[in-house]
C-alpha cells in the first residue's frame, strides 16, 4: 500500500529583519531570540554536524543561511502582514520583550495590546525563496 501523505519540503529561505533604530546590543538580542524560536519551529533547517580533521563533530548549522536585514519599525508591521499573506511562517518579537526580563510579565502586557497596535523589534520570515525575496527586496543588511 502506497502512502498518500506528502513529506513537507523544508523552507528554502529564512531572513531576520531587525528594527534599524535598535542599539547593537538590543539588535543582537532580538536576532538571537528570534533565531532560537525559528530553530525550535523548524528543526529541519539545522544541517548535519560538521566534522573536523580530527573527527570532532561540531553542531550542524543552517545550510541555507540567514540574512539579517534592517527596516524601520513602521515597516516591520507591513513586512509581517505581507509575509503572512504570502504563506510564510513569521516569528515576531514585540517591543515589550525588551522592556522586561520577566517572561510572564511580557506575556501579560502583550495580552493587553490589540493586534493592530503591536510593534516589533524584529521578525523572521521563513518559507519559499521567491515570495520572501519579493518581500525583503528593498531592505539592506543590518549594520
Amino acid at each position: 500500500m502506497q502512502s498518500t501523505e506528502t513529506i513537507p519540503t523544508p523552507p528554502s529561505r529564512c531572513v531576520i529583519v531587525i528594527d534599524a533604530a535598535l542599539s547593537p546590543g538590543r539588535a543582537a538580542n532580538a536576532a538571537a531570540v528570534i533565531a532560537l524560536t525559528v530553530g525550535a519551529r523548524h528543526p529541519g533547517l539545522v544541517g548535519e554536524p560538521l566534522v573536523d580533521a580530527a573527527g570532532f563533530a561540531h553542531p550542524g548549522l543552517i545550510p541555507i543561511g540567514i540574512a539579517v536585514l534592517s527596516a524601520g519599525q513602521d515597516e516591520l508591521n507591513a513586512l509581517r502582514a505581507r509575509a503572512l499573506d504570502a504563506g510564510c511562517d513569521v516569528v515576531d518579537f514585540p517591543v515589550q520583550g525588551q522592556q522586561t526580563t520577566n517572561y510572564a510579565a511580557f506575556r501579560d502586557v502583550v495580552a493587553t495590546v490589540a493586534p493592530e497596535e503591536l510593534r516589533y523589534v524584529g521578525l523572521a520570515l521563513v518559507g519559499e525563496k521567491k515570495p520572501i525575496g519579493k518581500i525583503v527586496a528593498n531592505l539592506g543588511l543590518l549594520k
